[in-house]
């Protein structure tokens, strides 16, 4: 039999960007009138990436893994996902297919 009908996923995606938000309002509301700018775009940014979905976030992790070893071709061509498995050795055939399926549905700035 091949597969087991599970769906596993090796990348855990960590939302830490509510705490981050908090943290950057915390200092906001000290911040002298030089560090207000800087304080402020950095709290517009962090609030612009509170909602994206898991699936967009490994996506993004994907492409880069992808793309570190030089590759430059389409994300979820073959040759894309044995990119990633190169230089992800621990994750499964499955598990690249996906990842490299994600990476290329992550929409461009």
């Amino acid at each position: 039999m091949i597969g087991n009908g599970k769906k596993d996923m090796a990348v855990i995606v960590v939302r830490d960007s509510d705490a981050v938000v908090a943290a950057l309002r915390e200092e906001l509301a000290r911040a002298g009138e030089t560090e207000r700018p800087g304080l402020e775009r950095a709290l517009a940014l962090a609030e612009a990436r509170t909602g994206v979905p898991d699936a967009e976030l490994r996506g993004r992790w994907a492409a880069r893994r992808i793309t570190s070893g030089g590759y430059a071709g389409p994300l979820d061509a073959v040759a894309a996902v044995k990119a990633l498995r190169q230089a992800e050795p621990g994750l499964s055939l499955r598990q690249a297919v996906q990842l490299s399926r994600e990476a290329a549905a992550v929409p461009k700035p």
